[in-house]
């Protein structure tokens, strides 16, 4: 099956010499290139029991690799299952107006931490409203840069227990099918982000022309606020366990995964993708290999950049203390918080227990990482 891999291989080095990239962009799409080959390195198994010899290529371990996200994602997940309360979740998204995309990727860090800071501000603001809930949340927010046609389209996901703590210290639950009204979340988020965004010193006028000057930027700032910004929630789910399968499906997600790209071939990438405004209908996208870098590197985040945060209740400050109350008062089971190791993951991800010797079934015996390349 072709690969995001496959394509920066055939495409990359020609894209290079044409385009300028950034540092965080050069070295994900050089890490992509070299994961699990011997550029990389490699390690080998060796079975005292019958002598077989197993070698495995090392990963980049780049979170925009699509190969290394597996892994990644359910270690992180294994962690979080112990965060979870006896109670409904939510899935709520905030969305930007496309006329400011041109901002945000010219500012990412900025725009990016602006965009976190003004949807928790919004969440708290109305949690808090005795009218809507009087408590105080937890939640987990995720930025995707991406829509299904590699768009840069910045949007955050949070994922939102439906209840939290009030001032006496007492669980309150949200007895509304869709925990908080959309419209009163995207005009109070409008007005936070706007707000926030017109006090910000980004040195952005000389960058960009339609930007030269502050008349423009005003321009741009009064026809945000006269659109109705698109933020809509999910009705809750079913279970914990529902939402951690759910919470997958987000966190480690990269732009494009690998069980999405059909063909290679003559400088040209098809690829298939969910039209949601058609019904939700899979359809086939093609685009000449150079366009599909392009529009690929355009979702590298900065480098330390944090994708995934916690707010409130789940916040890293006393969390445990905040946990452990909530999790008394939502009757949640407490269960131990021993985490599970790299091979006991992998068993749970493909069945296959990677510390047996596929051949006899002994255990296996790890020479430990060798120095590429591996001899002819």
């Amino acid at each position: 099956m072709p690969e995001l891999q496959d394509v920066f291989q055939l495409y990359g080095e020609e894209y290079r010499r044409k385009h300028k990239l950034s540092c965080a962009q050069a070295k994900a799409m050089t890490a992509i290139e070299q994961c699990r080959t011997s550029k990389l390195g490699y390690h080998a198994d060796t079975c005292e029991n019958c002598g077989n010899i197993q070698i495995s290529y090392n990963s980049c371990r780049n979170r925009h690799c699509p190969k290394c996200q597996t892994l990644s994602k359910e270690r992180w997940l294994d962690k979080q299952k112990h965060d979870l309360f006896n109670t409904g979740y939510f899935h709520v998204v905030f969305t930007v107006p496309e006329a400011l995309r041109p901002l945000f990727y010219q500012n990412q860090s900025a725009m990016y931490g602006l965009l976190f800071k003004t949807v928790a501000e919004t969440l708290h603001v109305l949690s808090q409203n005795k009218k809507y809930l009087g408590a105080k949340l937890g939640f987990t927010s995720i930025l995707h840069t991406w829509g299904q046609n590699l768009h840069y389209h910045p949007h955050i996901h949070c994922i939102v227990p439906g209840g939290g703590l009030n001032s006496l210290g007492q669980w309150v639950s949200s007895r509304k099918k869709f925990f908080l009204p959309v419209r009163v979340l995207s005009r109070l988020f409008r007005g936070k982000f706007l707000a926030a965004l017109s006090r910000m010193n980004l040195n952005f006028f000389g960058e960009q022309k339609h930007l030269e000057n502050p008349a423009d930027f005003k321009s741009l700032m009064d026809s945000c606020y006269r659109k109705e910004w698109i933020v809509y929630c999910k009705p809750p789910f079913r279970s914990a366990a529902c939402v951690v399968e759910y919470l997958g499906r987000y966190t480690h997600r990269v732009a494009i995964s690998n069980n999405r790209i059909l063909s290679i071939k003559d400088g040209i990438v098809s690829f298939k993708w969910r039209d949601y405004k058609d019904s939700n209908r899979w359809k086939v996208m093609t685009l000449s290999a150079d366009e599909f870098i392009r529009r690929f590197l355009m979702h590298i985040l900065p480098p330390g950049f944090m994708k995934i945060r916690h707010y409130g209740i789940l916040a890293s400050k006393d969390k445990s203390k905040r946990v452990a109350l909530c999790k008394r008062l939502t009757g949640t089971p407490v269960t131990t918080k021993a985490t599970l190791s790299s091979a006991e993951l992998i068993r749970k991800i493909t069945g296959r227990d990677i510390t047996l010797c596929p051949a006899c079934g002994h255990p296996w015996s790890c020479s430990g990482g060798l120095s590429p390349p591996i001899p002819a």
